[in-house]
């Protein structure tokens, strides 16, 4: 398992990377896992997810034009 500093920087780039799908691209990552079996792998992914929402709530909606 990742450090949290390490998980907590993941979700930072997963952020960065996919803005507002995120969370669609963490779920594609977990179910892809789950067909592997790689259990460990799938609570990595859940732990980056939880730290993702963490994160979308202190930033708040985006405001669209």
């Amino acid at each position: 398992m990742l450090s949290d500093w390490e998980l907590w920087a993941c979700a930072n780039q997963v952020m960065k990377a996919q803005g507002d799908k995120a969370a669609h691209y963490v779920a594609e990552q977990i179910g892809a896992l789950a067909l592997a079996g790689d259990e460990e792998g799938i609570k990595t992914w859940q732990a980056i997810a939880h730290r993702i929402t963490e994160l979308s709530d202190q930033v708040g909606p985006t405001t669209r034009q």
